[in-house]
């Protein structure tokens, strides 16, 4: 009997390894890079099935934008909000303040 693990798997490639300015959280973390698609077999990328479109990606906040600087999506790191007791910046989705406990 024979067992073929195979399946198509994204794999993230940098294009230019000169950090930018991210204009989500202001960091020098931005890198140029493309997520193509390989066909894998036994978890070993084989050939390009797909070439992604290059877009900047931040390396802290995850946002990821156009290369002309246009933001399609950021993560809760790049999205805070403060306390209303202590002013202590916490992502939107947190239910309590992690420096002061009270209820947000």
């Amino acid at each position: 009997m024979f067992f073929l693990i195979g399946g198509v798997q994204p794999k993230t490639v940098t294009l230019d390894e000169t950090p930018g300015i991210c204009q989500a959280c202001g960091l020098a973390q931005v890198r140029l890079k493309r997520v193509d698609y390989y066909l894998s077999v036994f978890f070993m990328p084989l050939f390009r099935v797909k070439k992604g479109y290059p877009v900047l990606i931040c390396g802290r906040c995850r946002a990821i934008s156009s290369p002309e600087g246009n933001i399609q999506g950021a993560s809760h790191e790049a999205r805070k909000d403060g306390c209303p007791q202590c002013g202590y910046p916490v992502a939107r989705d947190f239910r309590y303040c992690p420096s002061c406990g009270s209820r947000i």
